[in-house]
C-alpha cells in the first residue's frame, strides 16, 4: 500500500511538472486577431501551450512591477522599443542567449535583454494635388520645422509614444538643444491641434486639413487594404508615401519586440518562441497581416507595403536608444508647446 501511494505521489509531481514546462504565458501589448494563429503554429509544432495576458502596454508594466517575484509570466511582448527599454530599466527582464537571435536579427535592432520580431517606419504623406514631387524631393524629419510647413503640418499629439521614439531618435542624432529647436519649429507649422490616431492625421490631409502627414508605414497599408472601410481607402489613395532623409541617416525605423521576464519559470520556452517568431512561418505571417516589415532576410512584406517602395534607406539609430532618451524627448516636447 505504501509503495502504491509514494509511486502515485511521484507520478503526480511528475505529471505537474510536465504541464508547468509544457506552457508559456506571455504578457502581449499587441493588438492584433492574426497574433492568435501564430500561438496555435507554436503549439502545433512544440507542443507547448501558449497562455496570453492581452492589455495595453502601460497596464501590463504596471502589472508586471506590482506581481514581482509572483508573476506567472514569461514572456513581454509590445510595439515599440521605448516600451521595451522602459520594463528593462525597472530590472524586469533577464538576459538570455540565443545564437539564432543574435544571427537573424541586425544589431541595432536588438539587445542582450530584449529583440525585435517586425520592423515599421515613420514617414510622410502628401496629396500630390497641393504637393509637388519637386517640393519633398529629399526632405527630412528635419525639414518639417522650416517656415515654407507653417501650418500645413499633420501629427499626432506628444503624449504618442511613436512620436515620442522619433523625437528620441532626433536627439540621438542631432542632440537636445538641436532637437528643442525643431519642436519649436514644427509646433508653428502644425495645422491643427494634434488629436486621433496615425490614419486620422493621413484622413485629415485627404481632407484638406494640411498637406503633409506622419504616421506609421502599416497605418497606411491598413487604410489601403480596405479592412477600415471604403472611406478610408478612398482618402489613402489620394496620398503618395515619402520615406524622409534618404540623403543623409535614412529614414526612422521603430520595432515590435519582446523579452524574458525576469521571474520566468518556463524561460527555455519564452526563448523557443521569440525563436520561433523569427523562423521563415512566422515572419511571413505577420508581415503578411500586421503590414509590417519583416527582420530576417529573403521575406516580402504584404504587396501593399511592396508598393510603397522597398528601396529606401532604413536609420541604423540603435533603437535601444529611443528609450533612453524618451524622456527627455517628452519633457521638450512639452516645454515647446507641443499639445
Amino acid at each position: 500500500m505504501k509503495n502504491n501511494f509514494l509511486f502515485f505521489f511521484i507520478s503526480l509531481l511528475i505529471f505537474f511538472d510536465n504541464a508547468h514546462g509544457n506552457e508559456v504565458n506571455i504578457y502581449s501589448a499587441r493588438h492584433y486577431e492574426s497574433d492568435t494563429e501564430l500561438y496555435e503554429f507554436f503549439t502545433d509544432k512544440t507542443g507547448i501551450k501558449v497562455n496570453i495576458i492581452s492589455g495595453k502596454a502601460k497596464a501590463l508594466e504596471k502589472r508586471i512591477e506590482e506581481e514581482g517575484k509572483d508573476c506567472k509570466g514569461d514572456l513581454y511582448i509590445v510595439a515599440d522599443a521605448g516600451r521595451l527599454y522602459s520594463i528593462y530599466k525597472k530590472g524586469l527582464l533577464q538576459s538570455i542567449n540565443s545564437k539564432i537571435l543574435e544571427t537573424k536579427i541586425p544589431s541595432h535592432l536588438r539587445t542582450e535583454y530584449w529583440f525585435a520580431i517586425a520592423k515599421r517606419a515613420r514617414i510622410f504623406y502628401y496629396d500630390p494635388s497641393q504637393v509637388s514631387a519637386k517640393d519633398i524631393k529629399d526632405m527630412t524629419y528635419e525639414d518639417l520645422a522650416k517656415p515654407e510647413w507653417k501650418g500645413k503640418i499633420l501629427i499626432r499629439a506628444s503624449n504618442n509614444i511613436y512620436n515620442q521614439s522619433l523625437v528620441a531618435s532626433l536627439i540621438e542624432n542631432n542632440g537636445i538643444e538641436e532637437t528643442k529647436k525643431w519642436i519649436e519649429g514644427l509646433v508653428k507649422n502644425i495645422a491643427r491641434n494634434p488629436k486621433g490616431n496615425d490614419r486620422s492625421q493621413i484622413l485629415g490631409v485627404a481632407s484638406g486639413e494640411g498637406e503633409i502627414a506622419v504616421a506609421n508605414t502599416y497605418y497606411y497599408a491598413l487604410m489601403l487594404s480596405g479592412k477600415k472601410g471604403e472611406d478610408q481607402k478612398r482618402a489613402a489613395k489620394k496620398l503618395k508615401p515619402f520615406f524622409p532623409n534618404q540623403a543623409h541617416r535614412g529614414t526612422h525605423i521603430n520595432i515590435s519586440g519582446g523579452g524574458v521576464l525576469k521571474y520566468s519559470k518556463n524561460k527555455n520556452n519564452a526563448i523557443k518562441f521569440l525563436e520561433f517568431l523569427l523562423s521563415e512561418k512566422a515572419q511571413k505571417h505577420i508581415v503578411n497581416n500586421t503590414f509590417e516589415y519583416p527582420i530576417i532576410e529573403n521575406i516580402r512584406p504584404n504587396r501593399l507595403i511592396e508598393e510603397m517602395g522597398l528601396d529606401f534607406k532604413q536609420d541604423k539609430t540603435k533603437v535601444s536608444s529611443f528609450g533612453k532618451w524618451q524622456a527627455v524627448a517628452l519633457r521638450i516636447m512639452t516645454e515647446s508647446g507641443w499639445k
